[in-house]
């Protein structure tokens, strides 16, 4: 909990005990979910504090008491889904990798992570809150420099490069880099055509299906990254 003065403590413990019938939630999880849309539909910029504490049915110094700023609040939005994200990817490879019955494959790798990856970016309106929220911050830059590398990418690369080193042995740490960052390309770019194709209203567009689209990915990347490695192997013989 951050610090706060005496005036603001007090504010908020009163609000905390006050008079919102309909909220079920803590009052931190109520000013994330009312942060994270407004953000969402407004910009950081675009939403103030006032904003934020009246749809969360909380008093203006809820947002300092628990937070400690709008700053704060904002980089909380993320994190709740980064480490959310992080935490899904990384479980995805070591099931794989732990699984003492059937000896690791690539495929076996290569689908539970790309259904990790696009699970939470491509059901439900969450994720598209999210996607949209993802598009305000590359144009308007407001998070902490080096916040998303540290606490999504390199937690779950270096797992992920790990399991692919002990599947792929042929391939040199640099060279895995490279495969992951195409498999996480494709992966990416789905994502951002089914957000494009859905909002479109076109008819003809292509409609996707998780199953399949992952499916596609494995059998493609798997046949690309066996043909890699023996292209790399037969330069070093």
């Amino acid at each position: 909990m951050y610090k706060t003065n005496v005036w603001e403590a007090n504010m908020a413990i009163s609000s905390d005990n006050g008079t919102d019938s309909s909220a079920h939630k803590p009052v931190q999880e109520r000013l994330l979910d009312a942060a994270e849309e407004l953000f969402c539909e407004h910009g950081f910029e675009g939403t103030s504090v006032r904003d934020i504490a009246g749809a969360a049915g909380c008093n203006v110094a809820s947002v300092n008491y628990y937070f400690g700023g709008k700053e704060k609040l904002y980089v909380e939005v993320w994190r709740r889904h980064l480490l959310g994200m992080r935490d899904m990817r990384i479980a995805s490879v070591e099931r794989v990798m732990s699984d003492t019955i059937s000896k690791p494959t690539l495929e076996g790798l290569l689908r539970s992570y790309s259904r990790a990856f696009l699970e939470p970016l491509v059901e439900g309106e969450k994720s598209f809150r999210f996607i949209r929220l993802m598009a305000r911050e590359m144009i308007e830059r407001h998070l902490p420099e080096g916040m998303f590398v540290k606490e999504m990418i390199l937690p779950v690369m270096t797992v992920l490069q790990k399991a692919m080193v002990q599947i792929c042995p042929g391939l040199k740490e640099m060279e895995v880099q490279f495969v992951i960052l195409s498999v996480v390309g494709q992966l990416m770019h789905v994502i951002a055509a089914k957000t494009m194709f859905e909002q479109s209203g076109e008819l003809g567009v292509p409609r996707f299906d998780l199953s399949e689209i992952v499916e596609h990915i494995v059998a493609f990347s798997a046949a690309g990254i066996r043909a890699y490695t023996e292209t790399k192997n037969c330069e070093r013989a």
